[in-house]
């Protein structure tokens, strides 16, 4: 069972690597990953000492059962490759992910794959370092197949709206929402395609953050429309939107409920050689038992993570 497998990924908060007293806070948070961010959130004169601010904080910080995480910049940058370099060999044997923006093709994937491969054996790691892919440029979204499945260390494809909507060239507000009436969900194309990507892929779907922090049922609303299709947790732009995400994207005990005696119905009457049976009035075959196998590995997962078995 690799890394992949174990972690949990419900809530994702960004944590910019220039503000000390937020790298500090954010072990606490309750947060399942937690990405200090040199790229957007990370002014140009501040990158540098933000490196240094996140090596403190992974060297430092008692993080528990957070998975630890860095965004750094993008390819096209004059910073990308120290921030991976000079992180990982300072703070590698601390660091769970990097987390890739603006990625376009499945080569930019193999850049960092490649990179990392060199540090890890230069360094002798005693693990490797995993990846998660931001998908936030039309060619990335047009690309998203390939990305996922790009390298074995990749983990999760991110949803990115807000660079997304500034490549589409959108008409949204400063929350990534259009600005006069819109028929449905205006991100439902780019949401479907990268969990398809995600799903054939075998690793997991993060949808994009949501601004608007203090509007907390908002957020609520946006983390169910993302769940119900089949993401596995959403991006966090303040602690407060932690405890929000971590209960949209974790089965009900009604949910837990229901799988677990059908699994136990479907079973019995599978070994009597029957394939279908009724449940509350309702057949359940095969079809309905993939369901029931998703359920449980999230609730699995869940309980993994809350006893420390990431």
């Amino acid at each position: 069972m690799t890394s992949r497998d174990l972690r949990v990924r419900r809530s994702e908060l960004a944590t910019p690597a220039s503000s000390e007293k937020m790298l500090a806070k954010a072990p606490t948070t309750g947060a399942d990953l937690v990405f200090m961010d040199l790229e957007d959130a990370c002014a140009p004169s501040a990158k540098i000492q933000g490196r240094a601010n996140i090596v403190k904080a992974l060297n430092e910080y008692d993080w528990g059962d957070t998975v630890r995480a860095v965004r750094v910049n993008g390819l096209d940058t004059v910073w990308c490759h120290d921030d991976v370099i000079e992180v990982v060999s300072a703070a590698g044997h601390n660091l769970d992910v990097i987390i890739v923006p603006k990625a376009r093709t499945a080569r930019d994937v193999w850049w960092f794959d490649t990179l990392l491969g060199q540090l890890e054996a230069k360094l002798r790691l005693p693990h490797r370092i995993g990846l998660e892919v931001l998908i936030e440029e039309a060619e990335g979204l047009g690309n998203a197949y390939e990305i996922a499945k790009a390298s074995p260390r990749l983990e999760a494809i991110i949803l990115g709206a807000g660079d997304l909507s500034a490549s589409l060239r959108a008409r949204v507000d400063t929350n990534f929402q259009p600005v006069r009436g819109y028929p449905g969900d205006f991100w439902h194309h780019a949401r479907a395609t990268v969990v398809a990507a995600a799903r054939a892929a075998g690793i997991d779907a993060i949808d994009y953050p949501f601004p608007n922090y203090r509007d907390e049922e908002a957020y609520r609303r946006d983390c169910d429309t993302a769940s119900m299709l089949g993401f596995d947790g959403k991006w966090c732009i303040h602690p407060s939107q932690v405890p929000l995400a971590n209960t949209a994207f974790s089965p009900t005990p009604e949910e837990i409920e229901w799988a677990t005696g059908t699994r136990d119905a479907y079973r019995a009457a599978e070994s009597a050689g029957t394939g279908a049976i009724a449940v509350d009035g309702m057949l359940v075959d095969a079809a309905h038992m993939r369901h029931v196998d998703t359920i449980l590995s999230r609730a699995r997962r869940k309980d993994r993570d809350a006893h420390g078995h990431q």
